[in-house]
């Protein structure tokens, strides 16, 4: 599978390490509700179909990516930096 990095171009997703669910909302860091961070933590749906993740391209510039991609095939739709004001120019 080849993830296209923003910045360093098409890449094989070896250079890359998965970061998450990127539909998840994290609760409040100062929260001290309890049902709110296990839903966080350990809650997983698994979708079919396309799905947003968070990649971090490790292997090259260290950019977080968000990824939209199919999970019945992984194709991959878009790319684009998980924080637009965090990229390199």
């Amino acid at each position: 599978m080849l993830i296209t990095c923003p910045y360093c171009g098409p890449r094989d997703v070896g250079e890359y390490t998965y970061q998450g669910d990127g539909n998840r909302t994290r609760p409040d860091p100062a929260s001290t509700d309890q049902e709110a961070w296990n839903d966080y933590v350990y809650e997983r749906l698994n979708p079919a179909g396309a799905h947003h993740e968070i990649w971090q391209h490790s292997g090259g510039c260290r950019a977080h990516l968000r990824v939209t991609r199919d999970t019945l095939t992984h194709a991959i739709a878009e790319v684009s930096f998980a924080r637009e004001a965090g990229h390199r120019k």
